[in-house]
């Protein structure tokens, strides 16, 4: 990716021309309209006034097209030609703009592009009477981190606008392309890629289609929030922190972050990181409306041999057991609640009534206890001081702009207590300490699995809902498994009320969000499902069942 500088134009010039391109870049007949746009509701409730069908820009197929199907029916549809590539990436096209225009979800769009390429798939399922592949004619979207050849990836840092469009594709896009997927927008996020509020100074801050006084989460907030708003059936985010599951609990829908490098990583925005540097690294994966289409995700792109793509793919071929063969019983640990972190009112009824619900079906629980060697907030401490004791690029500081408020804050968990290693050691001493510490984690996390014989362990995905902007603060219910390297997969489950939980709680920490009844009303809420590394399959297999057994 080639970089120019340039002394002597402000940010604020390069953000406007490049928010000018984009812009220019929806259809007109795609606009809507002042007189519209001057009757959204002003509690912000976007899915529940069903403003896409208000708009009137999308015809009565599109909506049934956008709104009736999963990514697994839908592709069954497409395959055999009962629905073009065409009209149904029109339909989707039409919706993301929508969506972007309401909620700010896009970074890049390129409908045009998108649109040549379903009427290439189109013609080959009409000359070929077969399915160019597995994914044929879908439309996915991706997370503007993965890099698509002509498209800018600039990641929420102004700097990046003096960037050249990529000039190659990231492993997954070509995998994409070459099973049959259509790819038609990239998705926002916050600057730094490292809070849970998508806002940046470039493309502005993601709002949630739930209710737009509230956070989408991040980092992959526009995929969350696009995916909610059905302007896609199937989203791909990234995962350091939480990045795909707080979106997904903040917007209501299903996502799933597998273990590190089943899904290839290769090829995404340059300079992010320092290579090599031992720490905490992220995984790529889906975002969806089911678990159905989660499965269809993981199994597509690893049946594909992504390790063909990228070399630091793991070589494990996707063994997901059918429907039939999933389990009726399960042991499930409950994770138990950190006294550091405590639940919100909506989370803990949430919780709790999917453990009665469970507990009704016959699935033995154990309740584990906050033990040392599993504490919570120590694991959030090691896992704050991997991303902070190495060196570090900035930049923001590079263009000139800001830091938004979220960055600025600089939430993490060390009012818990101390870090876990002396931050005075030399630095291959500090490597080998940060190691052994996480090392000693695992295998504390090992003998509890063990010795409880757990399937899977389910717990919050955070402990709180969707929060007002700039609040969600440190995430220490989805961070945990990063450190453990544990697939984790969000279920979305119940909603807060204001009505079953009346009383506000304040959390004066300045790093936790407090609980205001009335703000987070109606916000969605959700549990979480956790295996042990390289357990995917059976993860996202007792997530079905877990999902089965509590709806």
């Amino acid at each position: 990716m080639t970089q120019t500088t340039s002394a002597t134009q402000d940010w604020r010039t390069l953000v406007a021309k490049k928010r000018k391109q984009l812009d220019a870049q929806i259809p007109s007949e795609w606009r809507l309209t002042e007189k519209f746009l001057a009757g959204i509701p002003a509690n912000g409730h976007l899915i529940e006034a069903d403003v896409v069908r208000g708009s009137g820009i999308l015809s009565e197929k599109e909506l049934r097209i956008t709104e009736e199907y999963t990514a697994t029916t839908l592709l069954a549809e497409l395959s055999n030609g009962s629905l073009s590539s065409v009209e149904v990436t029109t339909a989707f096209c039409k919706r993301a703009a929508i969506a972007q225009q309401l909620t700010s979800c896009l970074t890049e769009h390129f409908f045009e592009r998108a649109i040549e390429r379903a009427h290439f798939l189109d013609e080959y399922l009409q000359r070929e009477k077969k399915p160019f592949g597995p994914l044929h004619g879908l439309p996915i979207s991706i997370k503007d981190s993965f890099c698509l050849e002509g498209v800018q990836s600039t990641v929420g840092y102004v700097k990046f606008l003096e960037n050249s469009p990529a000039s190659h594709n990231s492993a997954i896009v070509n995998i994409l392309l070459n099973l049959g997927a259509v790819l038609y927008v990239k998705t926002n996020i916050p600057q730094t890629m490292m809070t849970g509020d998508s806002e940046n100074n470039i493309f502005g801050r993601t709002l949630n289609p739930h209710n737009t006084n509230l956070t989408a989460g991040g980092s992959s907030g526009g995929e969350g929030a696009l995916v909610a708003f059905r302007g896609s059936l199937l989203g791909i985010g990234t995962d350091i922190a939480g990045s795909i599951r707080i979106p997904s609990l903040c917007c209501g829908v299903y996502g799933f972050k597998p273990t590190i490098d089943r899904i290839p990583w290769a090829g995404q925005v340059d300079d992010l990181a320092m290579e090599g540097v031992p720490g905490l690294k992220p995984a790529a994966g889906p975002l969806a409306h089911s678990l159905n289409d989660i499965e269809l995700f993981m199994s597509t792109i690893l049946n594909a041999e992504p390790w063909k793509y990228d070399s630091t793919t793991s070589a494990a071929p996707w063994t997901f057991p059918q429907a039939s063969d999933d389990p009726r019983q399960l042991t499930i640990g409950i994770l138990p609640e950190s006294k550091d972190f405590p639940l919100h009112p909506p989370v803990k009824r949430a919780l709790q009534s999917a453990i009665t619900a469970l507990e009704k079906k016959g699935h033995r629980l154990v309740y584990l206890s906050e033990t040392p060697a599993i504490d919570l907030a120590y694991a959030n401490r090691l896992a704050f001081q991997y991303f902070v004791y190495g060196p570090h690029v900035d930049h923001i500081a590079a263009s000139g702009e800001p830091p938004v408020k979220s960055v600025a804050a600089m939430s993490s968990p060390m009012f818990t207590g101390p870090f876990p290693v002396d931050m005075e050691l030399p630095p291959f001493g500090k490597i080998d300490a940060l190691h052994k510490a996480r090392k000693a984690y695992a295998e504390a996390w090992r003998k509890t699995w063990v010795e409880n014989n757990l399937d899977v362990l389910l717990a919050p995905g955070a402990q709180n809902t969707a929060v007002p902007h700039d609040t969600f603060g440190w995430p220490p219910y989805t961070v945990v498994w990063n450190l453990l390297d544990y697939p984790a997969c969000i279920i979305p489950y119940g909603k807060a009320s204001k009505e079953l939980d009346p009383e506000p709680m304040a959390i004066t920490d300045g790093v936790q969000p407090s609980y205001d009844p009335n703000a987070v009303d109606g916000a969605p809420c959700a549990i979480q499902v956790i295996a042990p590394r390289f357990q995917d399959e059976k993860c996202l297999s007792a997530a079905r069942v877990i999902d089965r057994d509590i709806q």
